[in-house]
């Protein structure tokens, strides 16, 4: 089971919520008290929660599992697409695109394009088109790529997700609930965490806190 240490969250701001007014009244229980209009998140709790979801994690692990990793604000990129490289996982990072899960055919027919059109790149097949033509053909793989690389070698549908800011993510939650997936998901004071599998409360506004949550998943994934 991963290591949770309780001073590392402090220190890395995972207790720092949003202003009391914007409170969702189903992250209230997890709320230790306010400050300066400010909500402060009981580390206790969170840390509980957090247990939940590695003991999840390790089990998907264990099975051999596929696990979706979702953030596309900036301050989750870079620890997304680090983390998703050392585990072999897909991610998204970039924009959700509608259909990801519950229209998954068709975006294996995206995938499988952006696949073909690299493959074809890499054996100099495209040499065979016009300057104009291979152009547009550059454009469309850097639009696939952009929106799709990072799910390049999901062949089914994920067993779970991983969700950053379920409140900024919430199609992908709302697919993955529709779909029957179970959701890990980070969400600040300002999100519901009705209908996630797995919520974890605490800040998901800041690169430190985001980077100490996701460090604790990857080595309950180890």
């Amino acid at each position: 089971m991963a290591t949770i240490s309780y001073e590392a969250l402090m220190a890395s701001g995972v207790h720092y919520g949003y202003s009391r007014t914007r409170r969702h009244p189903s992250t209230s229980p997890f709320v230790y008290g306010t400050k300066g209009g400010v909500d402060i998140i009981d580390i206790d709790k969170t840390m509980q929660q957090i247990e939940a979801a590695t003991t999840f994690l390790t089990g998907l692990a264990a099975s051999g599992k596929t696990v979706l990793f979702v953030g596309v604000k900036p301050e989750a990129r870079a620890a997304i697409e680090s983390l998703t490289a050392t585990l072999h996982q897909p991610f998204v990072t970039e924009r959700w695109i509608g259909g990801i899960l519950t229209n998954f055919p068709e975006i294996k027919k995206r995938i499988s394009k952006l696949t073909d059109l690299k493959e074809k790149r890499a054996s100099g097949e495209l040499t065979k088109y016009t300057k104009k033509e291979q152009l547009l053909i550059a454009r469309e793989m850097e639009r696939l790529s952009k929106y799709f690389s990072g799910v390049e070698g999901m062949t089914k549908m994920p067993d779970a997700l991983v969700v950053i800011d379920s409140k900024k993510e919430h199609i992908a939650v709302k697919e993955a609930r529709k779909m029957g997936i179970p959701v890990i998901a980070l969400g600040n004071t300002d999100c519901s965490i009705r209908g996630i599998t797995y919520p974890i409360v605490g800040n998901d506004g800041s690169a430190s806190s985001i980077g100490a949550i996701l460090a604790i998943l990857q080595t309950a994934w180890k």
